[in-house]
């Protein structure tokens, strides 16, 4: 990356640099997977299938999913593994196939090694919630190429990374299919020109559902998404919208928006994976079939735009495309995300701690679907109760805060209870 496109970038407010032309020349792509047993990461490896002479696999990584973990580590040989602690590196290790014997490393900073190994010029952070945040970090304090499919990243520490990416040259090329589809609405355009971001949300399995439906869902239920196929955790928070309030704040990080130019309208069909509005009045969409094949590939090997396997849209058989409001009253997670922005002082940490903490207390039946909010809601006045300073913009003081706030979380549920 030149000093000249360092400083367009500036000036467009994007994150990060984006790559330069070394890299983006340079093939076969070495691959470091973060969360490669999830559903990101299963999907990534379905993208490197199809074409193996354009990525060679450095390193896997997939936490407590050991078995199948093993079977990748069986088809690609990389020289680096990683696992959640030393009781699954073991398991591992003996499952691994006859003369193959890699290095596994455990627990954060063994994904914290992996995201910054000299050799990887592409990382996956794709783990789930805000254990992904360390790795993320690594990479970005590495200079890496990094395709984010941890939103929460941002989420917590959107300022800590770009603040990384713009001292290290690292770039950030969004996987999240919303945040892909505005990233590729806004190539070739001065982000200045920018009159707003619209992020389309299916509405999850409950739009259109009352208050009284709400009150008896079920987490069968809550995980059946109509469109997407994903894993519990972002099902939940597709269900109660939570997962839509998270990519407004990736949104206002990502692209340097403010609040005011980010919007959300609901779109059941997932057909339009986001829009960009400028100041003509024109408005640029990203259609296609709602596969995160699309968009991984679209990361990995950027900038080529590779073959997916990934079914064509076929426009005359899609019908209606239909767009509505999101009903705030029903489901305030999108508004709780919005006012954790706005607020700052370590509120995004804390709604995003509280929702995990009730998401998987939802999840073992212990609190009901409307507590989820109701919950997120309580730990954010406690915090807003709490004496603070604006001080939550490094990874230690994040973390910390996070930790405060699952056990406050837990402790609200437990009095609810």
């Amino acid at each position: 990356m030149n000093m000249k496109q360092q400083e367009n970038d500036g000036v467009n407010g994007y994150i990060s640099p984006l790559p330069d032309a070394a890299w983006n020349s340079r093939f076969p792509r070495s691959l470091v997977l973060l969360g490669s047993t999830g559903s990101i990461g299963t999907s990534a490896l379905r993208v490197v299938e199809r074409q193996p002479e354009l990525f060679r696999i450095t390193a896997l990584a997939g936490a407590r999913n050991v078995r199948l973990l093993a079977r990748q580590a069986a088809a690609y040989r990389p020289p680096h593994l990683a696992v959640i602690n030393g009781t699954a590196a073991d398991e591992l290790a003996s499952l691994l196939p006859a003369g193959y014997r890699p290095r596994i490393h455990t627990g954060q900073e063994g994904y914290e090694f992996l995201a910054a190994l000299p050799e990887a010029d592409c990382v996956l952070s794709a783990q789930v919630g805000a254990a992904g945040l360390r790795a993320t970090v690594a990479a970005a304090r590495a200079g890496k190429t990094i395709a984010l499919a941890n939103k929460e990243s941002l989420v917590l520490a959107g300022g800590l990374i770009r603040r990384l990416c713009h001292e290290t040259g690292a770039s950030v090329l969004p996987v999240d299919s919303e945040h892909n589809a505005i990233f590729q609405a806004l190539q070739g355009h001065d982000a200045a020109q920018m009159r707003r971001i619209i992020l389309t949300a299916s509405g999850g399995p409950f739009r259109g559902r009352d208050r009284t439906f709400l009150q008896s869902v079920t987490r069968e239920q809550a995980l059946n998404h109509p469109n997407w196929s994903m894993g519990a955790k972002i099902s939940i928070d597709s269900a109660t919208l939570m997962n839509k309030g998270l990519e407004v704040i990736e949104a206002c990080h990502l692209y340097n928006a403010p609040l005011e130019k980010v919007e959300v309208v609901v779109h059941p069909q997932s057909i339009i994976h986001s829009l960009v509005e400028y100041n003509d009045g024109s408005q640029i969409a990203h259609m296609g079939t709602p596969d995160m094949r699309i968009a991984i590939a679209y990361c990995l090997g950027w900038p080529r735009v590779m073959h997916t396997g990934v079914e064509p849209l076929d426009l005359l058989s899609v019908g209606s495309l239909t767009f509505e409001s999101p009903d705030i009253s029903l489901f305030p997670c999108l508004e709780l995300a919005r006012k954790a922005y706005a607020g700052g002082n370590g509120l995004p940490v804390v709604l995003n701690a509280a929702n995990e903490v009730a998401v998987d207390l939802f999840l073992q039946g212990a609190i009901a679907f409307l507590d989820i909010p109701r919950l997120i809601e309580a730990a954010m006045q406690a915090h807003d109760a709490a004496p603070h300073q604006n001080m939550y913009d490094e990874v230690e003081s994040i973390l910390t805060l996070d930790k405060t706030t699952r056990r406050v979380t837990a402790d609200l549920a437990g009095a609810r209870g």
